[in-house]
């Protein structure tokens, strides 16, 4: 690959080329390719004069010896006791793995290899507002892994986790400086204002009160002396104590206090998934009146019983309702069951167009770059997909794979499809890494969008093919499966490139993965993928409810999860690896 040059010369105390890599020198987010000029806006302007956090220099500096410190290649959290509650401890690390279905690896390429690119990947931190009138917790009585302990934790796990990249000393292999985080979708849980405030702030950095309704005190589930969810301030002998779930005086209290996220001291990118757009992560709903004056209003369903639930909950796996019209009248039908709350109108669903002001917010920039990927362009033409300048020989394209018709998995249209395929005609002398939510085998979605009814849908095979066909894809990242899964796809002659899906943060073994690509310099690239936890230590406290207690609390509660799926952290093949392919 020859290698493309920035568009503008040294004109601070960086070089320039690093300062467009940073900010999204490269942006075609509208369909309409440009690149960034000093002229172009006012935003460009000030992400160029930003700090960055991986200038030339640093980059052409001697690199740090490769280290595992602070990795899953260190240590992984694992159980100390093998029955009942299992408390966590450190564990041992996990190897890593050399992976040839696409390419031979050659001898003698670690002395040989120079460093592409290095990022991390965030997935499905799912930001929880679990006091939102509008959830499901009641499908609990017929599926005991629709309400999950740990989900008050979300917003303290999510700020260990910024806490953690922070303490890399840059890329594990390489040693190379980090360029940037990019999150694959699933940033909030169920399309609330309160929770896009509070990733925002997550990722940028700032105090967050993870508390909605009353100021004063949590009101939900937990406070509800319903057996059927764990009672955490309660003596009461709920289902999850009986289990061996602890008595912890002062959770609630601890759960809704303000913390304070450090944001990230990377420059960071952004993915929109399903549950970013749609209400509950399902629902093609957005616009129904009685919805979303439900979403802010008074009252709250927290039980049903388990017939009731069953059937809701084949209605959204099977996609019967993708309106959500079914479960507007199931909302209705159970009105006299529903509890008081304080009403909110933080917790309003969002749109696309609120989605996009949030991350082109000046309050909200970080180490930046201006809108994390997207651009006033988007906001203009209505669409959540971009492409941006990662380093001089490698672009990220960043899809939207969300169906606004409705329904959790995923598909993209005709238009954005033709614009994958151009974008990476038009960038064929850089290699391409491409970011969505979605999997490969998750678009399965294909119903039409009702913004643009005429548009054909594209399933993930389609993508696949298209992606085969360019010489230049290395990589597709993605989550929504919450499994690390890696996979191997070749097309006929000879092209090749790694599907790389990474586990949530949400469910147990809550993860994230650093990427490093690297020119083996022998007609082979190797892609090396290096999963991390959160900073908060493996073992846990009762008796510590601080912001770094309740981190460590909420995976330890997430292990112990009644319905967890204990297959999330694949196998060691999808977890530590190296995995070659032959240059395009």
């Amino acid at each position: 690959m020859s290698r493309i040059r920035s568009v503008a010369t040294s004109a601070l105390g960086v070089h320039r080329r690093t300062v467009l890599a940073a900010a999204g020198a490269v942006s075609l987010s509208a369909g309409v390719g440009y690149a960034l000029r000093t002229t172009d806006s006012q935003a460009a302007t000030r992400a160029a004069e930003a700090p960055v956090a991986h200038s030339r220099q640093a980059s052409a500096a001697s690199p740090l010896a490769p280290y595992t410190k602070g990795t899953t290649l260190s240590s992984v959290a694992a159980p100390r006791n093998s029955s009942g509650y299992r408390r966590l401890g450190d564990g041992p690390g996990w190897k890593r793995v050399v992976r040839s279905e696409l390419a031979t690896p050659k001898s003698g390429r670690a002395s040989r290899r120079t460093t592409l690119a290095a990022f991390v990947q965030f997935t499905d931190l799912h930001l929880q507002d679990v006091q939102h009138p509008l959830r499901l917790e009641y499908l609990r009585s017929t599926d005991p892994h629709a309400w999950r302990p740990q989900e008050a934790l979300t917003v303290p796990g999510a700020i260990s986790l910024v806490e953690r990249v922070n303490a890399l000393r840059g890329a594990p292999v390489t040693g190379a400086p980090l360029h940037f985080v990019m999150t694959t979708g699933d940033n909030t849980d169920n399309n609330a204002h309160s929770e896009l405030e509070w990733f925002m702030k997550v990722m940028s950095g700032g105090r967050i009160t993870p508390n909605s309704g009353d100021p004063r005190h949590y009101e939900g589930v937990q406070n509800s002396g319903l057996k059927l969810y764990w009672q955490p301030d309660s003596t009461t002998r709920d289902g999850d104590k009986a289990l061996g779930f602890p008595y912890l005086k002062g959770f609630l209290a601890a759960a809704v206090r303000e913390v304070k996220s450090p944001g990230l001291n990377l420059p960071w990118y952004s993915t929109v998934g399903n549950h970013d757009s749609l209400p509950l992560g399902c629902y093609g709903s957005h616009g129904d009146p009685y919805l979303a004056e439900a979403a802010i209003g008074g009252k709250k369903l927290m039980n049903v019983s388990a017939a009731e639930a069953k059937k809701l909950q084949d209605a959204i796996k099977n996609a019967t309702d993708p309106k959500g019209v079914g479960y507007r009248d199931f909302l209705k039908a159970h009105a006299r069951s529903m509890r008081s709350v304080t009403p909110d109108e933080k917790r309003a669903p969002y749109t696309s167009a609120d989605y996009l002001k949030a991350h082109l917010d000046p309050a909200h920039q970080g180490h930046g770059p201006v809108g994390h990927g997207y651009s006033s362009a988007n906001l203009d033409a209505g669409t959540q997909y971009y492409a941006f300048r990662i380093s001089d020989d490698v672009i990220g394209i960043s899809l939207d794979t969300t169906d606004a018709g409705g329904h959790y998995e995923g598909s993209v249209g005709t238009a954005q499809l033709k614009w994958l395929d151009k974008t990476l005609k038009d960038n064929k002398d850089s290699y391409a890494v491409v970011f969505s939510h979605h999997t490969s085998k998750t678009m399965t979605n294909t119903r039409r969008d009702p913004a643009h009814p005429g548009e054909r849908r594209h399933n993930g095979a389609e993508v696949v093919s298209l992606l085969a066909s360019h010489g230049n894809v290395l990589a597709w990242v993605n989550g929504h499966i919450h499994k690390n899964v890696i996979t191997p796809h070749q097309a006929s002659g000879g092209r090749s490139f790694w599907e790389i899906s990474t586990a949530s943060h949400i469910d147990y073994p809550h993860l994230a993965r650093v990427v490093e690509l690297v020119d083996n310099k022998d007609g082979t690239i190797s892609l090396f993928t290096t999963l991390i936890e959160s900073a908060a230590p493996h073992r846990t406290d009762f008796a510590d409810l601080s912001q770094t207690g309740l981190a460590a609390l909420y995976r330890e509660l997430a292990y112990n999860a009644p319905g967890a799926r204990t297959t999330l952290a694949g196998s060691a093949a999808d977890r530590n690896t190296e995995l070659v392919l032959k240059k395009g």
